[in-house]
């Protein structure tokens, strides 16, 4: 391993990954659909990889990680080894502005084999995911507006884990209104709104359905997720109150 390699490791803090994709760095039991959506679902909340199109900020970007190693020649049967062992074992890897940790063993067995294989061949790559891979998670936000119904205006956190909402758009009646949000993907999210005066948001949960009270006036709002670094990678919307 070069010894850039191993200050990238040490100095980011979480999980790690590497570049573009020799085909060695697939083994035959490897399912690289499946482990895009397992990182996507367990460790793009913390990591900012561009070819699952995560923007996680809690731990360090794996495409920036391992970048300049690849060219210095690093092999990336070797990154997707490092990958795969500090899925398992990451004691040593903390996030020191932050003070956080990736618990051990965040995916297991095949998933952990599959997850290693997946961001060693594609960090650092320039590009998008082609084939199979291109349609393995479905764009974050893309669904239809949030419309309030009988006083309750509910946006759900993306099912994926994802750090969006399934939707960038709502709209909602002038009034008291019961803001919901239901998460089942294992992502800490809360719903907050703002604007025109108004701050409100819900407690935050990993799974689960949580809801506040607000009253909205006419005009427009910013929807968002308070937990750090969430909004900061796009978990936003517009709410129109009319």
């Amino acid at each position: 391993m070069s010894k850039r390699t191993i200050l990238a490791l040490t100095a980011g803090g979480a999980l790690l990954a590497a570049g573009c994709g020799n085909q060695d760095v697939v083994t035959s039991n490897d399912n690289v659909v499946a482990g895009k959506q397992k990182f996507v679902q367990k460790c793009g909340s913390c990591h900012t990889l561009a070819r699952a199109g995560t923007k996680g900020t809690v731990g360090p970007n794996l495409d920036a990680a391992f970048r300049q190693a690849l060219i210095d020649g690093e092999r990336r049967t070797t990154v997707r080894g490092i990958v795969y062992e500090q899925i398992l074992h990451p004691a040593n890897l903390k996030n020191h502005s932050t003070g956080t940790q990736m618990p051990p063993k965040l995916v297991e067995g095949q998933d952990a084999h599959d997850v290693a294989a997946y961001v060693g061949t594609v960090a650092a790559k320039p590009g998008k995911d082609a084939g199979l891979l291109a349609d393995a998670v479905k764009a974050a936000g893309g669904g239809e507006a949030a419309v309030e119904k009988n006083g309750t205006l509910q946006i759900d956190a993306d099912p994926s884990g994802q750090l969006a909402y399934v939707t960038k758009k709502a709209t909602g009646q002038a009034g008291p209104v019961t803001l919901k949000m239901k998460n089942t993907s294992g992502t800490p999210h809360d719903l907050s709104i703002e604007g025109n005066g108004v701050n409100a948001k819900t407690p935050v949960t990993q799974k689960g359905t949580v809801q506040a009270k607000a009253t909205l006036k006419p005009g427009t709002y910013t929807f968002f997720c308070s937990v750090p670094g969430h909004r900061q990678a796009g978990m936003q919307g517009k709410l129109t109150v009319k």
